[in-house]
């Protein structure tokens, strides 16, 4: 798990003698999680009933713009769709343009792929399997619609599959979404994470949207009560709430320029990134990593980038000043 974020486990292995409580940030996840209401005891008690999870499927095609409910798959996290989408073509080229997520060069693996991960749009061109992230996670490179919507024709005229993960897409207003065009580009899988932009990664809800036959083909081999009970319930609420989620949008941009600021400062500029989380490039990214560790403040760094850190939104103004404090203390 050395390629994640949020383990405050290996925060604790890293940093022992780091004070407590710590500060998170080395994830992308909303600090401000969506206030859901009650759950029904029957949602616990009993299995979910099919027209539950066909209403969540129509209101997030609504929210995400996708034709029906019935171009949705719904699974119990974006995590468990990565192999069975990856397994949707049969075992051959695979190119993920990176850096990006890790676990998509690993489940495109899971599903027999030779897979590689590469820099430029172009060199996609070729795979079988073609997958990017947008807005990309970890700097924020945001591709136009109009040039993913080319590039899945340049794919269809040779049988690729174009997989474009849109887990923090929800930050965006109006949003550059893939979604809608998967009728028309039946080569196109989009996918959307419920628990970064509401806050509740532990709910587990993510979404595939296809053309209705391979969302068809994606719950069937999730089978029958893919998403429990207590998740369905908090879905339906909280993807009906749209001011809360217009309010969330502007609330997010704002503390993103209050983190900017801090990081402004202490003279480093984020060279991308999103509402959700900033990305650095500079030369004093360990030197930073271990003085704000030592501090019990938790950033995300790369292995394969060196001179990268991620930082996302400090969950509130003593977050925030725990973060200031600490880049302070850089030597």
């Amino acid at each position: 798990m050395r390629d994640h974020g949020g383990s405050l486990g290996r925060a604790r292995l890293n940093f022992p003698d780091a004070p407590e409580t710590w500060v998170d940030l080395s994830t992308g996840i909303n600090p401000h999680p969506y206030p859901f209401g009650p759950i029904p005891a029957s949602a616990w008690t009993r299995l979910p009933e099919e027209a539950e999870a066909d209403a969540l499927r129509d209101i997030a095609a609504d929210v995400y713009g996708a034709p029906a409910g019935a171009n949705l798959a719904n699974a119990p996290g974006t995590q468990i769709l990565l192999p069975l989408v990856a397994g949707l073509v049969p075992p051959g080229r695979a190119r993920v343009l990176g850096p990006t997520y890790a676990e998509h060069v690993r489940a495109a693996r899971i599903a027999g792929h030779v897979t590689e991960e590469v820099t430029e749009l172009d060199a996609l061109a070729q795979a079988d399997l073609a997958v990017l992230v947008n807005p990309n996670n970890p700097d924020g490179r945001l591709l136009a619609p109009e040039t993913l919507r080319d590039f899945a024709r340049r794919l269809e005229r040779r049988g690729g599959l174009l997989v474009v993960d849109e887990a923090f897409m929800d930050i965006l207003a109006p949003a550059p979404s893939l979604a809608g065009a998967v009728e028309a580009h039946p080569n196109l899988v989009v996918l959307r994470s419920f628990g970064k932009f509401f806050g509740l990664a532990g709910a587990r809800l993510g979404f595939a949207i296809a053309s209705a036959e391979r969302a068809a083909l994606l719950r069937s081999r999730l089978g029958p009560w893919a998403v429990p009970g207590p998740t369905l319930h908090v879905g339906l609420q909280a993807l009906a709430d749209e001011r809360w989620q217009a309010e969330m949008r502007d609330r997010l941009a704002a503390e993103a320029r209050r983190l900017d600021a801090v990081l402004a400062a202490h003279g480093l500029v984020p060279s991308g990134g999103t509402s959700l989380y900033r990305f650095l490039r500079t030369p004093r990214a360990a030197d930073i990593f271990e003085t704000c560790g030592r501090r019990g403040v938790w950033l995300r760094r790369f292995d394969a980038i060196p001179d990268a850190l991620r930082i996302g939104l400090p969950p509130d103004a003593q977050g925030l000043a725990r973060l200031d404090g600490a880049l302070g203390s850089l030597g």
